[in-house]
């Protein structure tokens, strides 16, 4: 097995809370610095940044999942990745179509636009991405996992829009492929406190919203090769396959 350090959560400038300097190349380029082999790009609620740096990403020799940050009905935020444009596509569809329409004011919240390599905005969005889609975190698991997709409860140590923070327990029938803390507490503590996560695989990722955030900690995947099938192996601790979170 070979090991491979993964920051799994950042955010672009299409995000209306991540700077503008969160452009494809400075994203890449910090991951770049701070050794990532794996980054996971995970705007609220959108997609249409991700591509563009997977495909820019080939030069730096970097690999990327390609999703977004949802916020479930119950603002529970939730990282989710497909594994191919096709599947990505129609998972672009449910969120524009259940995301709850609240014109964005830039003014106030921040830009949302994509920017393609040569840093040329491409497209904006009007609707603010961080408003939360009507459905609850039980609908947005069984439908990304019906695309064969990667589904994992964010930051759930934190107080505020998160499955703890929300909820305050992990419903029976939920099914993440994994749950991340963030990089504010550690696993030992984490698990400490939370005995009833023992039974889950945890990571751990920067939720980067500038760039010198990116990769500011990370978790390692033990892993033969990078590719969506070994990273979800890894998250179910399948096959010899691994993530070691500090």
């Amino acid at each position: 097995m070979n090991q491979y350090r993964a920051d799994l959560h950042i955010h672009t400038l299409l995000s209306p809370c991540g700077s503008l300097e969160m452009s494809p190349a400075a994203i890449l380029e910090a991951a770049a610095e701070k050794a990532l082999d794996i980054i996971g790009i995970a705007d609220h609620n959108s997609t249409r940044q991700s591509t563009i740096i997977r495909d820019m990403a080939k030069k730096y020799g970097i690999f990327v999942l390609c999703g977004a940050e949802i916020n479930t009905k119950e603002e529970i935020h939730c990282l989710a990745f497909m594994e191919d444009d096709e599947k990505l596509a129609v998972f672009q569809n449910y969120l524009d179509e259940h995301l709850i329409k609240v014109p964005n004011n830039p003014e106030k919240m921040g830009y949302q636009v994509v920017v393609n390599e040569a840093e040329e905005i491409i497209y904006e969005e009007e609707n603010l991405l961080i408003a939360a889609i009507d459905q609850d975190i039980e609908a947005a698991e069984k439908f990304v996992h019906s695309l064969g997709g990667i589904f994992i409860p964010a930051h759930i140590n934190k107080t505020v829009n998160s499955l703890l923070g929300q909820l305050g327990f992990i419903p029976p029938d939920l099914k993440p492929d994994a749950v991340e803390i963030s990089r504010h507490i550690t696993r030992e503590k984490f698990l400490a406190e939370n005995p009833f996560v023992k039974g889950f695989n945890i990571t751990t990722a920067s939720d980067a919203h500038i760039p010198g955030d990116v990769g500011k900690i990370a978790s390692v995947f033990e892993i033969e090769k990078r590719s969506f099938a070994e990273i979800k192996m890894a998250l179910h601790g399948e096959n010899g396959r691994r993530v070691i979170t500090k």
